[in-house]
């Protein structure tokens, strides 16, 4: 008797964990969500800017449900695009991100690169993302500087370590990025220095949202600060969230929009689009897209 209730404990176990990868798999990580938020960053009586934040779209060739959607986000009509990274997961991504973000260029714009722009995804144990010195191990070269020339010829700011003003909404934003700190791509040295008071509104880009980073971009000024690069933990666990960074953000903050502790500047990180091809599943935390409206203070 005790034999026959440890095995159907065994199946009934082993049914609901497949249950849960067929979902994970097939059903979430494919219900592609829009979150809105509100931004209390601007001065009062000013009239509301509205940013759409796109991040992590892992894009393969052959993933149109995903570009087709993208594309659909134009009908926003937002103010200002921002885009924070690993747009592509395959040599051949490029004509899949552009069919996804073309609508999207006619619209002011700017972006920093995350690793998945500079090389492609390789196998890993999903496990090591719990090592923090977990050695990272770059995969075949990706076409970033083809990515790069169509965004930057659509007028998009590219903010790899750099730094502009632009006009979006019929307001002065000033940016500022760095390139990718999870690569150690990043030298906010060659950006720092206090807001312009001629800025009506001043963002900061990074794709992995390092605390280092975040500090110093903060510690300037910048009212709204933008990451991805956590997929919001990618799989959740409910009531508890994600269970993994894969940076040093800590967990409460692996998506969503926070106030930066210590500091005056709201964050907003993407829980992103897509997920790393080895691993192709989300649990409770479904791929997303936000508009952030800021709004007065």
């Amino acid at each position: 008797m005790r034999k026959r209730t440890l095995f159907r404990l065994a199946t009934a176990t082993a049914a609901v964990g497949a249950a849960t990868l067929a979902y994970a798999s097939l059903v979430e990580r494919n219900m592609f969500t829009l979150r809105r938020y509100d931004v209390p960053v601007l001065p009062a009586d000013a009239e509301p800017l509205r940013i759409l934040h796109v991040s992590d779209l892992h894009m393969t060739p052959d993933q149109e449900r995903k570009q087709r959607w993208v594309a659909s986000l134009a009908a926003l009509d937002p103010d200002l695009v921002v885009v924070t990274g690993d747009n592509m997961a395959h040599p051949d991504a490029v004509p899949g991100v552009l069919r996804a973000l073309q609508p999207l260029l006619d619209h002011p714009g700017a972006f920093v690169f995350g690793s998945n722009d500079y090389t492609g995804p390789v196998w890993k144990n999903p496990f090591t993302y719990f090592l923090p010195d977990r050695e990272y191990v770059e995969g075949v070269t990706l076409p970033y500087e083809e990515l790069r020339s169509v965004f930057t010829g659509a007028g998009w700011a590219d903010l790899n370590n750099a730094r502009t003003t632009l006009k979006a909404g019929g307001r002065v934003v000033e940016l500022v990025g760095v390139d990718d700190p999870h690569i150690e791509r990043d030298d906010y040295s060659l950006v720092a220095g206090a807001v312009s008071e001629a800025a009506d509104i001043s963002l900061g880009l990074t794709h992995s949202p390092e605390p280092r980073v975040l500090d110093e971009m903060a510690a300037d000024g910048f009212d709204l600060l933008l990451a991805g690069h956590t997929h919001g933990g990618q799989v959740c666990v409910p009531g508890v969230g994600a269970l993994v960074t894969n940076c040093g953000l800590p967990r409460t903050m692996a998506k969503g929009l926070h106030r930066w502790p210590g500091s005056d500047s709201w964050l907003h990180v993407s829980a992103g689009l897509g997920t790393h091809p080895t691993a192709p599943i989300r649990f409770a935390c479904r791929p997303e897209a936000s508009i952030l409206t800021l709004i007065p203070r």
